[in-house]
């Protein structure tokens, strides 16, 4: 047999992402992440590959990270965001004022000649923000540098004739430029006066705003849109998504660049992002929601007559998100459309294509239009499916042929052929390409084109383990769960099918965050790692999880703790029924909301031989304002000097006398999602009254660990904390 996955093996890790289909559907761009071990770096390369899988990925980028790839409209050039040093054509003539502070843009910037053109303050130790880049696929050589912005590129989108693209940049004024020149250089107080005053890896936020500007491709001159700017507490998540119309749209003399924004009267008190769109010379916006929704993922139909996002309630993340559309009128009366921009009367209608379907749409790829139907990935039942969507008709699944064994984890479709993401528990994670024909057969079984082997070596090399679902009850109600079982475990003695006699392992029970989230079926070195240790992993998705139904998912709102708790539970109670694992070899772990359930889970029993809660809120009023989401906090639990005891009930710190499981506490250094003061109070509440207990922080880190070195001491600092407190090895 293979040997098990060593954490060393990680820096072997290549995981494909971000897949995005060629205008005819002939090519996929995608991204690629590699883990540099010598440098301790984890970077994001750019891929293409034949979508009929004639030829290997041809790798396009090496020395920086790439991400958002953008093709052309008419597939001869594919966009890019990277950090990069500037561009010799772009370095040579730097006194040609190349920038977005060229009159047109209303941003008067002195320092545009020198390199701080590229975002960088005069440190040369500075990274350089991220610009526009494209590769000419046609003529080829090196990609060409199409942004200058001082503050870096954010989100963009091509012209419909491929000469002009629309980037989202901050343009800050002289005063916030020397401010933010003072924060860079000299590590100068930070000061603000937003409510939402950071969020979670992006820092400490401030009054700049982000704009839309038109940036010629051959000449790079560069036009701002004064009325297309952005706002909000949610723009740091979904940023403005500029989208511009591939045809003229009805009721619009031109084509439109449709955006997102937030102009409420309390912008940072609360989460809606409303539809604009403006003319490309920035007149005429228009409102096209009306601040019901947190919208996101903007995609046009090709003739330019509707447009498709993803909607969210903005004050109940319980809520499934949707598909809905905007479509726009035949003709629209000149003098309503003169006035639309002040009045905010759309002439559009916008709908839910959701039907009755009860499911959100994934987070993984957004919707995308095949015809005039709309594809898009939705979770399932513990699963990352695709489904069809058409006006005024009950929604499809589609895709037979994944079947229930793997999750899909990115998406997209153009030019009649879909690009998936599938990632499988047992075979890995790897781009496929299939017509979307195939994904309409009733029946079909047809398995997509591999299109990379990113996984494979690893696999082929190491155990993987053997994953199985199971069905729980807890309190009456039915409780899905992904098992991982080690590769070399028997299931002719011990079956996760049913009850029988035999060897036994340790089982650890990971519970996912969100809490609107859900387990499936995927490939993740985590769990391959833990069960060629030895272990079963059980991850259930508990009450509160998405891909239920909104009922399932709405259950613990405002009340957390009680029932997931109780369905972890249940699931572990199961698995030593069923013989699969040893009553005394327990552990726990979870991440984010699922640290918040490990606390939880160990304030309510002992039976864990010992737990691991990772980068998790233990007191809720301690939280509020320190961390980045009193908008949720307020929308599911009110405020804390009005409803003091919701937040009790939420946070575990009251309980930790009863917890004498040995913990093990981690946290980001930066995490502003979960502050780590928050890790820092369990822990010392737990040592106070002689808990064993251990903290880990990974400083620099934010919510999520990005680091390979610290990645891999995760995983050892997790097996080393179960060994060390395990039954059998204390023997």
């Amino acid at each position: 047999m293979s040997d098990p996955l060593d954490p060393e093996d990680f820096y072997d890790l290549t995981l494909v992402s971000a897949p995005v289909v060629s205008p005819s559907g002939d090519r996929v761009a995608f991204v690629a992440d590699e883990f540099d071990h010598e440098a301790d770096e984890r970077r994001t390369s750019l891929f293409v590959a034949p979508a009929d899988g004639s030829r290997d990925p041809h790798r396009l980028t090496r020395d920086a990270d790439a991400s958002d790839p953008t093709w052309s409209p008419d597939g001869s050039k594919l966009a890019f965001r990277a950090a990069r040093e500037t561009d010799t054509e772009i370095a040579v003539n730097q006194g040609d004022h190349e920038n977005s502070g060229e009159e047109d843009s209303n941003s008067e910037d002195d320092s545009s000649g020198d390199e701080s053109t590229n975002g960088e303050p005069d440190d040369e130790e500075t990274e350089p923000n991220p610009q526009i880049w494209a590769f000419d696929l046609e003529r080829g050589g090196d990609a060409r540098q199409l942004t200058t912005f001082e503050e870096g590129a954010r989100g963009y989108d091509w012209g419909p004739d491929g000469d002009r693209l629309v980037v989202a940049a901050r343009d800050p004024d002289d005063e916030q430029r020397d401010y933010l020149r003072a924060r860079r250089e000299d590590d100068a107080p930070v000061e603000t006066e937003r409510l939402q005053h950071k969020y979670d890896g992006t820092g400490w936020l401030d009054d700049v705003r982000t704009y839309l500007f038109v940036v010629e491709y051959d000449s790079r001159e560069t036009i701002r849109l004064d009325d297309a700017y952005g706002g909000g507490a949610r723009e740091p998540m979904t940023g403005l998504n500029p989208a511009w119309s591939p045809a003229p749209v009805a009721g619009a003399e031109d084509h439109r660049i449709a955006f997102l924004s937030n102009r409420t009267d309390r912008p940072d008190d609360n989460y809606v992002m409303d539809v604009y769109t403006v003319a490309p010379d920035g007149s005429d916006l228009r409102k096209l929601t009306n601040s019901d929704l947190t919208a996101s993922r903007l995609r046009w139909h090709p003739a330019g007559d509707r447009l498709a996002f993803v909607g969210r309630d903005p004050e109940n993340g319980h809520v499934p998100a949707e598909p809905y559309v905007v479509e726009f009128a035949a003709a629209v009366d000149s003098t309503a459309a003169a006035n639309s921009a002040s009045s905010e009367e759309p002439v559009v209608s916008v709908g839910s294509w959701a039907g009755d379907l009860d499911r959100t749409v994934a987070s993984f790829g957004g919707p995308a239009w095949d015809g005039d139907d709309l594809l898009a990935p939705i979770g399932d039942e513990g699963l990352t499916r695709l489904a069809t969507f058409r006006a005024d008709e009950r929604p499809e699944r589609t895709f037979d042929a994944q079947g229930r064994d793997r999750t899909v984890e990115g998406f997209d479709c153009r030019g009649r052929t879909a690009a998936v993401v599938l990632s499988d528990p047992e075979s890995g994670r790897e781009l496929h390409a299939l017509g979307t024909g195939s994904l309409d057969s009733l029946g079909s079984t047809a398995e997509p084109t591999q299109l990379t082997e990113a996984t494979a070596d690893l696999v082929a090399d190491h155990r993987m383990p053997d994953c199985r679902r199971i069905t729980v009850e807890s309190e009456g109600e039915e409780i899905d769960a992904i098992v991982y079982l080690p590769a070399d475990f028997d299931p002719s003695e011990s079956d996760v099918a049913g009850e029988s006699e035999g060897d036994t392992v340790p089982l650890v029970a990971s519970v996912h965050g969100g809490p609107v989230s859900y387990d499936a079926p995927t490939f993740e070195f985590l769990y391959a790692y833990l069960t060629g240790q030895g272990y079963a992993v059980v991850r259930p998705n508990y009450r509160g999880s998405s891909s239920y139904g909104r009922e399932f998912s709405e259950a613990i709102r405002g009340d957390w703790g009680p029932r997931e708790t109780a369905d972890v539970l249940a699931c572990v109670d199961e698995l030593i029924d069923r013989g699969v694992a040893d009553p005394d070899q327990l552990f726990a772990t979870g991440f984010s909301y699922g640290a918040i359930t490990t606390a939880y889970l160990v304030a309510e029993t002992d039976r864990f031989a010992a737990a691991a809660a990772e980068h998790g809120v233990y007191d809720f009023r301690s939280a509020f304002g320190i961390d980045d989401s009193h908008v949720w906090w307020a929308n599911d639990f009110g405020l804390p000097w009005e409803n003091p005891e919701r937040y009790d009930d939420a946070g575990s710190i009251a309980d930790v006398g009863e917890m004498d499981t040995p913990l093990l506490v981690t946290a980001g250094g930066e995490d502003w999602r979960c502050p780590p003061s928050q890790s820092e109070q369990l822990y010392v509440s737990l040592k106070k009254q002689g808990v064993p207990a251990r903290l880990v922080v990974y400083p620099d880190e934010h919510h999520a660990i990005g680091d390979p070195d610290r990645a891999v001491h995760r995983l050892t600092e997790l097996t080393d904390w179960f060994e060390r407190f395990d039954p059998e090895t204390q023997e």
